[in-house]
């Protein structure tokens, strides 16, 4: 049987197959399409990642690669009982280039922990999801993973220069360059975003930055969401760029102060604007009180300046734990992921809140405003069916509101299963073909994490596992 060759390739720990160890991969970030694997294999180096894959085609079983499980669009689970490769033992720094600020990185180092192992070099790794505590590099490419930086530094693609790729017959190929130049079409930009479903990185050379000279953070008092928005507005449109720019909304800030990631955040605030200027010291002085007026302008009724570090992280703890701090409201939550033009803000932030209303959900607002990119999260229940199917009428609404105000359905979680039915509404079949033409060159039978990015009930049904002869099979 499968499951006791990939044992005799991982050894029995890593290894899980009892139901207790699978209900931990049944879902990632978004709880709302859980699915069983067949079983969890953890490898520990690159051949045994080739070593599982060949096994699992030989057995006719799909695979699907994993890093910490904090993707929030569902496209790190199994389908139809496919085996989970999970990344997190592959997290070796194998090389730390200061000459060329680059760094060679397994797929499961901590997206933090790369910063803090050359932070003493005067560089760091600029892409910082809310999850840098936790989530994987590996991850993060496969997302395309952005942050509250990513308005002034970019997304993962803009730091990723080479990949290691393991393909889904078990091939190894090494795509770009560690001058983040070659020759040919950019491969690696295509496998970074592309989900999982070209391949499993086993390493990467990623960009290091030089640490900024100097960092000013601002937090700007607002008496609504629509103001703030207005304000990150003015900002981008005075000619400054802010290394971030992010709300957090009222409920936002009623969660966060009610759990431990509490800020001490005024509650009575409509919203909350925090505002990075990073850069040379000299030029930074002239910027804060730039952002002040311009602030003050839109209606903040206060501006703070950190005045040191610990200033600086308190304003960013109402930020980074908005998410952990949702669960204190109910036992599931649905991180919505859309962009829209900034100029459109406003009038999407109010649409959306009215539709939370009308549903009569729990839904608050925190996102990176500087880039557009809005992150509604809906706090339910999933086990009360009514209110399931409330939020996802909620759900796909919001992104018909997006879209139709010129945005895009994803700015950083990908499509996964999550938004795979609804990816009709910015593409149609003539620019699906190409992507599915795409994939398939690299996964040709779709055995590499079937059931993602592309429809299978509307547009085709390659994407179907199923129809490629790739049903459950006994492990």
């Amino acid at each position: 049987m499968l499951a006791e060759e990939l044992r005799a390739i991982v050894g029995d720990e890593a290894c899980l197959t009892r139901d207790e160890q699978l209900l931990v991969y049944e879902c990632d970030g978004l709880t709302l399409d859980p699915s069983r694997p067949g079983a969890v294999v953890l490898p520990a180096c690159r051949d045994e990642v080739v070593a599982v894959v060949k096994a699992c085609r030989i057995a006719g079983v799909s695979f699907v690669p994993r890093g910490a499980g904090t993707g929030l669009s569902g496209g790190a689970t199994a389908r139809d009982g496919g085996v989970v490769i999970e990344c997190s033992r592959l997290d070796r720094i194998r090389a730390v280039d200061t000459e060329n600020r680059t760094a060679v990185v397994e797929p499961g180092v901590v997206n933090l922990d790369l910063t803090r192992a050359v932070e003493h070099l005067g560089l760091y790794y600029a892409p910082d999801p809310s999850s840098q505590l936790v989530c994987t590099l590996g991850g993060n490419i496969a997302e395309n993973s952005g942050g509250p930086h990513t308005l002034k530094h970019g997304t993962t693609t803009n730091h990723v220069l080479a990949l290691e790729l393991v393909l889904p017959d078990g091939e190894v190929v090494q795509l770009g360059s560690p001058t983040g130049v070659a020759h040919g079409y950019d491969l690696v930009g295509a496998v970074v975003g592309s989900e999982g479903t070209l391949g499993i990185v086993t390493a990467a050379t990623v960009q290091l930055t030089p640490a900024p000279e100097s960092v000013e953070t601002l937090l700007a008092i607002f008496p609504d969401v629509v103001s703030s928005c207005r304000a990150v507005g003015s900002i981008v449109e005075s000619g400054l760029l802010p290394a971030a720019l992010e709300v957090v909304d009222q409920r936002t800030i009623a969660a966060v102060e009610d759990s431990v990631y509490a800020a001490g955040l005024p509650r009575d605030a409509g919203a909350v604007l925090i505002v990075e200027l990073d850069g040379p010291a000299c030029a930074l002085d002239a910027q804060v009180e730039r952002v002040r007026d311009l602030a003050g302008r839109a209606g903040a009724t206060r501006v703070e300046l950190a005045t040191d570090e610990a200033e600086r992280q308190r304003f960013w703890r109402a930020r980074k734990g908005a998410f952990g701090a949702m669960g204190r409201l109910a036992p599931d939550l649905y991180v919505h992921d859309a962009v829209v033009p900034r100029a459109r803000l406003p009038e999407v932030l109010e649409r959306v809140c009215s539709i939370g209303d009308r549903y009569g959900l729990k839904l608050a607002n925190v996102f990176h405003a500087g880039d557009g990119n809005l992150h509604p999260n809906i706090c339910f229940d999933r086990r009360n069916q009514d209110e399931l199917e409330r939020v996802m009428a909620a759900g796909e609404e919001i992104l018909r509101v997006c879209v139709d105000a010129g945005g895009v359905i994803t700015g950083e979680h990908g499509i996964g299963s999550e938004k795979r039915e609804f990816i009709g509404l910015v593409f149609g079949e003539a620019d699906l073909d190409p992507m599915k033409r795409l994939r398939a060159a690299f996964n040709p039978d779709g055995v590499c994490n079937p059931g993602k990015m592309f429809p299978t009930t509307r547009f085709c049904t390659e994407a179907n596992p199923k129809a490629r002869g790739y049903e459950r099979v006994p492990l």
